[in-house]
């Protein structure tokens, strides 16, 4: 059984960075699509970044438009976890983040891969 546990949030003002962490247990998930989403208070819960396994040891990298260039998610493999750096935070980025993983990309770009985290708060003060 796989567990996703995130850890790395926090309270930051405006401007300010953050890094999350996503570590995985129970079943080695270099091949899986591993991505955050997040969910804001009244909103639905939306997609963040992912990282796809593309052959050899390469991944590919994929943002939601009002994260890019501000966001970076990164693998590392060797430690079964993934990450997101997030600098230049805005109050608008407040949500509970998600790690997520599922072997079908598709499936985890619609919200429903197999594996969640249980979520961590990221509060951006204004």
């Amino acid at each position: 059984q796989v567990q996703l546990v995130e850890s790395g949030g926090g309270l930051v003002q405006a401007g300010g960075s953050l890094r999350l962490s996503c570590a995985a247990s129970g079943y080695t998930l270099s091949r899986y699509v591993m991505g955050w989403f997040r969910q804001a208070p009244g909103k639905e819960r939306e997609f963040v970044a992912d990282t796809s396994w593309s052959g050899g040891n390469r991944y590919v990298a994929k943002y939601a438009d009002s994260v890019k260039g501000r966001f970076t998610i990164s693998r590392d493999t060797a430690k079964n976890s993934v990450d997101l750096q997030m600098i230049s935070l805005k109050p608008e980025d407040t949500a509970v983040y998600y790690c997520a993983a599922d072997p079908n990309y598709t499936k985890l770009r619609r919200g429903g891969p197999g594996y969640w985290g249980q979520g961590t708060q990221v509060t951006v003060s204004s």
